[in-house]
């Protein structure tokens, strides 16, 4: 179980990468409109990795953007499944 004292800074950690990762996909978007330099796909699925799955699918679907690779279609739930069961065993164990 996560302790309360140690609760705040976890969610505030999953806002900031949530937040960061919903606008490296906008950001990603705009440069893919633009023909200019790209955002990896392996560093947006890390941000992903990292907490902020919630915010690349939010990303995902606000930007229209990565909606047709197979990766990120069903790698973004995927992950999210993952960090919420993460979530779920951690503060109820």
């Amino acid at each position: 179980m996560i302790p309360l004292k140690h609760l705040h800074v976890v969610l505030v950690y999953l806002t900031v990468i949530n937040v960061v990762t919903f606008f490296m996909y906008g950001i990603d978007k705009w440069k893919a409109k633009k023909s200019k330099w790209r955002i990896r796909e392996t560093s947006l699925l890390g941000l992903a990795v990292l907490g902020g799955s919630i915010g690349a699918w939010l990303g995902m679907k606000v930007w229209h953007h990565k909606t047709l690779h197979k990766k990120f279609r069903y790698g973004v739930p995927a992950i999210i499944i993952i960090q919420l069961s993460l979530i779920g065993y951690l503060l109820y164990k």
